[in-house]
């Protein structure tokens, strides 16, 4: 499998990736990602080099967006001063489920941040679904605090507060990076 930047033909198969978690989360009895998302911003991130796609030969299995930038309001002025990276929309599709894949994703995007200079490797989660906040607490990270008043990114109520972190450091994910994605970015 290898990782490479997501591009504007991506669009259709993020959104619809999208679509499948909250579907599946909802079969689950969450309501997380029941909103759908604004293709436009999704767009821009992708454009903003931030998204990447895991391939397994012509097949999409996964995705991860990765930032310099934090959501408003979730990372106190003494955290953001210190070099990070920020987790977004990790996904992996239905069917490659189960495989570790996602863990795999978070040690990728963790070595793609410490070679970009970020000591922490940081994420937001929903602040109801306790069974995603012990699968990061399982991958490495560390609790911080759910931040529960505010106003999101995307002009709805704050939903997503339950924020960790884990060192950002090289860890053995086994996949291939495209080229394209080896360049490192500044931290903003």
């Amino acid at each position: 499998m290898i990782v490479e930047s997501a591009t504007p033909a991506d669009l259709e198969r993020l959104l619809t990736f999208r679509e499948e978690a909250a579907r599946w989360l909802r079969a689950l009895g969450s309501d997380q990602w029941s909103r759908p998302y604004p293709a436009d911003k999704l767009l821009a991130t992708i454009e903003a080099g931030t998204v990447f796609m895991l391939r397994d030969g012509s097949e999409t299995a996964g995705t991860i967006t990765l930032t310099p930038d934090a959501e408003d309001g979730l990372w106190t002025s003494s955290e953001l001063s210190e070099p990070a990276r920020y987790v977004n929309k990790l996904t992996v599709a239905r069917e490659y489920a189960g495989r570790g894949i996602g863990a795999r994703l978070l040690n990728w995007a963790g070595g793609r941040a410490a070679t970009e200079g970020a000591r922490w490797l940081r994420l937001d989660a929903w602040t109801t679904n306790d069974r995603l906040q012990r699968y990061y607490l399982e991958q490495g990270f560390r609790y911080v605090r759910t931040v529960r008043e505010g106003i999101a990114v995307n002009g709805g109520p704050r939903v997503s507060g339950w924020v960790a972190q884990r060192p950002a450091v090289v860890a053995d994910h086994g996949f291939e990076q495209a080229p394209t994605t080896g360049a490192a970015r500044p931290h903003s």
